[in-house]
């Protein structure tokens, strides 16, 4: 504790791959000591270990190279375990009124932006533990501890934990969707329900995935089978709550059948490696991602339809920038969690998180239609992927290697 009786400089609420590699980036670019740095994590374990021939975890993330450049900057990157990562080189993007192989299908290709590869998917709790290290080896402090309420004052933010009570003077709500950081500053949420649920699962194939990410728009939702390190690979199947009722209750051979219909047996013959689950799905945003001493980061902020994985990667993102507007501010000679710094960093996600908010509504809506305006979304993917450089504008921004950036993530 200092002089003045605050704990820390900067206390991160929210232990998961947001929230933990925003530790990490603070204590490593930050510009304030990592030992003024406290991560709440009841859970946290900052070990990197983990089985490399263990079958991958259900929950995992498409990794843009903006974010690998994040993740490179906090350490993290580099403690993964190799053999756990798997690079995808395409994306085959195609309407179900279209074959996948037909003229209509929307193609990315990594050879032809002249990179090695387009992303990677990486298994959740890898990400994770790797941020977690990263964070601990810079001298940071891991507190075992949950987030009871949360109050203000001019100098610092109070935290009443579990473990008792921290002052500090920025607070980083990076504590997901449920947000009690954001419920306890009363900070509204614009929500969307898409009455859609994502049913996740490991699947094996017939056919090897080819480091290929395939997705399939049907009327019932958006399917996306991701390549995974042991060849399987990662369903991700937004349908109708309805119809996710229906599907979780089928059995494993039923429920096989039907996803291989609904695949176009792109990968041939599918077997499920894993148990299902399934996830509701909205779109919210909160009306604000700052309060006095206080930023939001991730799902806390924002949350976006999966359809094109960009869930985590905006979060990697509000980390850096917020990093970025720490360090300025800091250097600056300005309190960590002085208002001006966070008006910068709010200023720069912002927009950044609106437009990808509604542009995957806007994907998901006009491409999961069947009859005539199926067709046209069919023609309009297909218009997309003869047209070179539309295509690969459209790759290099969803890459996050075009527009405005954190540095970090440059």
């Amino acid at each position: 504790m200092s002089a003045d009786g605050i704990d820390f400089d900067v206390v991160i609420v929210g232990s998961g791959v947001v929230g933990a590699t925003a530790a990490a980036l603070l204590a490593r670019h930050g510009r304030v000591p990592a030992a003024r740095i406290a991560l709440l994590a009841p859970d946290a374990q900052p070990s990197v270990a983990s089985a490399s021939d263990g079958e991958p975890q259900l929950r995992v993330s498409a990794i843009s190279p903006a974010s690998r450049k994040v993740l490179q900057q906090a350490d993290a990157w580099q403690r993964m375990d190799e053999r756990r990562l798997c690079a995808y080189e395409c994306m085959r993007v195609w309407h179900e009124s279209m074959p996948p192989d037909g003229l209509a299908t929307l193609a990315f290709d990594a050879a032809e932006l002249a990179l090695p590869e387009l992303g990677f998917i990486v298994e959740n709790a890898v990400l994770t533990r790797a941020a977690l290290a990263s964070f601990a080896e810079a001298g940071g402090r891991l507190l075992a501890t949950t987030l009871q309420s949360l109050s203000g004052g001019d100098q610092a933010m109070r935290l009443e934990t579990a473990a008792g009570e921290y002052r500090a003077r920025l607070v980083a709500g990076a504590d997901g969707a449920q947000s009690l950081v954001r419920t306890q500053l009363q900070i509204p949420v614009r929500n969307h329900a898409y009455l859609q649920q994502a049913i996740i699962a490991t699947v094996g194939t017939a056919r090897p995935h080819q480091h290929t990410a395939w997705q399939r728009f049907l009327a019932s939702g958006p399917l996306a089978l991701l390549p995974l390190f042991d060849g399987s690979s990662s369903l991700v199947w937004s349908v109708s709550d309805e119809l996710a009722a229906e599907l979780m209750a089928l059995s494993p051979e039923l429920f096989q059948a039907r996803l291989e219909i609904a695949s176009d047996a792109v990968l041939g013959r599918i077997t499920l490696k894993s148990q299902r689950a399934a996830i509701p799905l909205q779109r919210a945003t909160a009306t604000d991602l700052i309060a006095p001493r206080v930023a939001l980061i991730g799902d806390a902020a924002h949350q976006v339809h999966p359809l094109a994985g960009q869930g985590v990667n905006l979060g990697l993102l509000d980390a850096a920038s917020l990093c970025e507007a720490v360090a300025d501010a800091v250097s600056e000679r300005e309190d960590p969690g002085a208002l001006r710094a966070l008006r910068r960093y709010e200023q720069q996600r912002r927009t950044h998180d609106t437009l990808i908010s509604w542009t995957m509504s806007a994907f998901n809506t006009l491409f999961s239609q069947g009859g005539a305006a199926g067709w046209a979304a069919a023609r309009m993917l297909g218009i997309a992927g003869v047209t070179g450089v539309g295509r690969r504008l459209l790759a290099r921004r969803a890459m996050g290697l075009e527009g405005e950036l954190p540095r970090l993530a440059r």
